[in-house]
């Protein structure tokens, strides 16, 4: 079993800056690429940013600039750093993982999201 253990989101004024943690434990051989997704109200899950298991950084064009996505290895944790939110970045924030087992299958897990409010 894999544990997504997201946190960092709330409420913040147009302008504000939030920092999302997202770390991943349990039966873990090896983490792959790990990202950020968001959903806004009565619209569809988007990537916002994702990064491989060498660093490499995807941005959506929406954030690029804004946003910096990082993750830790050693802690199999992955950030993302929202600087210049707008109100248009309001919506519920999920954690994306790929997780490779001991039969090196990837899985790809779910955090069960946090949610963002940027008010104008």
């Amino acid at each position: 079993q894999v544990q997504l253990e997201e946190s960092g989101g709330g409420s913040v004024q147009a302008g504000g800056s939030l920092r999302l943690s997202c770390a991943a434990s349990g039966s873990i051989f090896r983490v792959n690429t790990m990202g950020w997704y968001r959903q806004a109200p009565e619209k569809e899950r988007e990537l916002v940013a994702d990064i491989t298991s060498s660093g490499s950084p995807n941005y959506a064009d929406s954030v690029k600039g804004r946003f910096t996505i990082s993750r830790d290895n050693a802690k199999k944790t992955v950030y993302l750093q929202m600087n210049s939110l707008q109100p248009e970045d309001t919506g519920v924030y999920y954690c994306k993982v790929g997780v490779v087992n001991i039969l090196f299958k990837t899985i790809y897990y779910w955090g069960k999201g946090t949610l963002v409010t940027v008010s104008s």
